[in-house]
């Protein structure tokens, strides 16, 4: 059985490739699909006020850590984790929603997958 050391890393490469590919999700899939993604995002930080893949790899939010000061705490950034979670809790996934529905409805572009 993998150390929790081990375990905390696997999650932590799992949490930062969806981190990542969130920011590619409104060009490859149809908005249809995205803009609910998103919407249950924006309600878990809603309704249970943190993420949830932050407890599977070892890290608290009481310190008002999300996972992307995390990210960047790792690469030895001091950012202001008010501003970062304000950002990625408040505009991020909204914002990214938007980005899909511009991209594709608007402006007529079709999702890169589907």
């Amino acid at each position: 059985m993998l150390d929790k050391s081990v375990k905390n890393e696997v999650f932590f490469g799992l949490h930062l490739l969806i981190a990542l590919s969130a920011w590619f999700i409104p060009f490859l899939f149809t908005w249809k699909i995205v803009v609910p993604v998103f919407a249950i995002v924006i309600l878990q930080h809603a309704v249970f006020g943190r993420c949830l893949g932050m407890d599977t790899h070892g890290v608290s939010e009481e310190d008002g850590s999300t996972f992307y000061s995390h990210v960047m705490e790792r690469m030895g950034f001091q950012p202001n984790k008010k501003l970062v979670r304000f950002v990625v809790r408040k505009l991020l996934y909204s914002f990214l929603a938007g980005v899909a529905v511009v991209w594709q409805v608007m402006w007529g572009h079709e999702p890169l997958l589907f």
